[in-house]
């Protein structure tokens, strides 16, 4: 599939897709004869692992070790020395993930409660001025 409907799928931008092929994040996995990048489902379930990251605050480079590890492991091949090194790294983007998502709730919690505050403060429909209507 081409790029635009890559973007749709993921909901992120042409320009985005774009950085994350130029942080080799993703590469497409052939260009058309026009020169379009084309991009396959695996693709698309990568450059959605990505978006995923993204809002739990991950860098590129966190990125680029997760999707290392995930691509060593999915290839096989490893030595069982290796399999466990790669599954403890992904132990670890697991406890971060979590921690990070804890991390927003709370401040989601946050966010929330000032909001009502705000809320709380303005007048509600009997205390609003006539004049101002």
């Amino acid at each position: 599939m081409q790029i635009g409907e890559v973007a749709a799928r993921t909901e992120l931008s042409l320009r985005t897709i774009r950085h994350y092929e130029e942080a080799g994040l993703v590469v497409p996995s052939a260009r058309s004869q026009g020169g379009f990048r084309l991009y396959t489902e695996a693709d698309v379930a990568r450059l959605m692992i990505i978006r995923r990251m993204k809002p739990l605050g991950f860098t590129l480079d966190e990125m680029r070790s997760l999707l290392e590890t995930t691509d060593r492991l999915d290839a096989g091949g490893t030595t069982p020395g290796e399999q466990a090194e790669l599954v403890a790294r992904l132990r670890d983007f697991e406890a971060a993930a979590k921690q990070r998502v804890a991390d927003l709730r709370v401040r989601l919690a946050r966010a929330e409660e000032f909001a009502a505050r705000l809320s709380a403060r303005l007048p509600g429909p009997a205390d609003e001025d006539p004049r101002d209507g």
